[in-house]
């Protein structure tokens, strides 16, 4: 492998067939660096799902009620289903073991002013719990809590971005701001890390709500965690027994799937990297695809290198060269044009996605980028391809016989 005359008999054998060379090794970096390319960018697609979920605990499951589309125990169909605060506690009751935190949701939309300053906002209005289910990060202040709750406080935590439009420079925290015309104190900030949308939002006590919607026990939905020790399996049929007892409940038909909708972070987990998954194995199939060409194309070449270099082999082996170190010639000479154009489309691929991943932040495509160990496999790969490339030229190579070599007059 070190032998300084072999190598300069490859350098020399390239230079004769430059034109060749380029084209058939234009390939194999070509194949890698669509490769890399498609894996970077289905990596990107995982970030992005990923980061869409970002704000919510993976175990997160959310209901809310529809309206029905099948008739059942004695109701018409198109009725609509209202979910109350007993069905809270229904649930606390029959899935002790399978939930962990667990909150009613109440969504209104709400005019807000501070002296002159005034906007548009939605409100949840939700119990403790829900800071835990939506991963809600309070940078100043506090959250809701139970004192809250029970006293039906009008106390408010608002995203960022309503404290810099309302508030501008002061700290809103203990400040009173007007909702609908009712005051509020602010009691905490949050920032979402997976929506700045979200940092437009309000959080308040949900009895407070219900309070100012007339005493009433109604809410929009319910959203809770799951054990976190539960496997996929588990949660998929715990979100199917807690459907099944709320269709029970609400009288809606066990076929009907749109009296009770339930979300289940775990199935969309598993959707998304099912599709990922495949949407890996066809860049991995496109890239060897491209990459089998190159490899064809390296193979091509060394065929007419060995045909051009019968008479020198022919000499060689008349000389006592083994077929051992004419195998070692051509294989070496197919392996560095592989590797060489290889790493080539591989150090394109892995320079762009690590100049240009860290600027692409899309709700759906965050920092394509591959990791250390794609670029191994890659590198192993060209390695085994470029000895794949070589091998049957080798074995013709080595198979020539001098006296037959030595008359060719080709």
């Amino acid at each position: 492998m070190f032998d300084k005359d072999i190598w300069q008999e490859i350098f020399h054998s390239i230079k004769n067939n430059k034109l060749r060379t380029f084209l058939t090794g234009f390939s194999v970096g070509w194949g890698i660096f669509v490769l890399v390319m498609l894996l970077g960018s289905v990596k990107g697609m995982q970030n992005g799902f990923h980061s869409q979920f970002n704000d919510d605990a993976t175990n997160s499951i959310f209901i809310r009620p529809g309206t029905t589309n099948k008739a059942y125990a004695g109701f018409e169909k198109d009725r609509k289903i209202q979910l109350r605060n007993d069905d809270v506690e229904y649930i606390k009751k029959s899935f002790a073991d399978d939930y962990e935190h667990i909150s009613g949701r109440m969504f209104k939309s709400t005019s807000a002013r501070y002296k002159s300053e005034t906007g548009s906002y939605s409100i949840q209005a939700v119990h403790p719990d829900h800071q835990i289910i939506e991963k809600t990060i309070v940078t100043d202040g506090r959250y809701i809590n139970m004192n809250d709750l029970m006293s039906s406080s009008k106390v408010a935590v608002i995203g960022r971005k309503v404290g810099e439009d309302l508030f501008k420079e002061e700290d809103p925290i203990g400040k009173f701001v007007e909702f609908n015309g009712l005051l509020f104190r602010v009691i905490g900030i949050f920032i979402d890390e997976g929506d700045d949308n979200a940092e437009r939002g309000i959080y308040a006590p949900i009895t407070t709500y219900q309070k100012i919607y007339g005493n009433t026990d109604e809410i929009d939905g319910i959203a809770l965690t799951y054990n976190s020790t539960y496997d996929l399996t588990k949660a998929l049929e715990f979100s199917t027994r807690l459907e099944n007892i709320l269709k029970r409940r609400h009288k809606i038909a066990p076929e009907d799937q749109s009296g009770i909708r339930i979300w289940n972070y775990a199935q969309a987990f598993s959707d998304i990297s099912s599709f990922t998954g495949v949407l890996q194995y066809i860049g991995i199939a496109v890239g060897i695809l491209i990459l089998i060409a190159g490899i064809v194309g390296i193979g091509n070449i060394m065929v007419f290198i060995i045909k051009e270099r019968t008479k020198e082999i022919g000499i060689r082996k008349a000389l006592g060269a083994v077929p051992g170190q004419i195998i070692k010639l051509v294989l070496l000479e197919s392996v560095f044009i592989t590797a060489l154009s290889g790493f080539i489309g591989l150090f394109f691929a892995t320079g762009i996605l690590a100049i240009i991943g860290p600027m692409m932040n899309a709700p759906a495509f965050t920092n394509p980028s591959v990791s250390f160990s794609i670029v191994l496999t890659a590198t192993i790969i060209l390695v085994l391809a470029g000895l794949l490339a070589g091998l049957i030229p080798a074995m013709k190579a080595a198979n020539i016989k001098p006296i037959v070599a030595l008359r060719d007059d080709k």
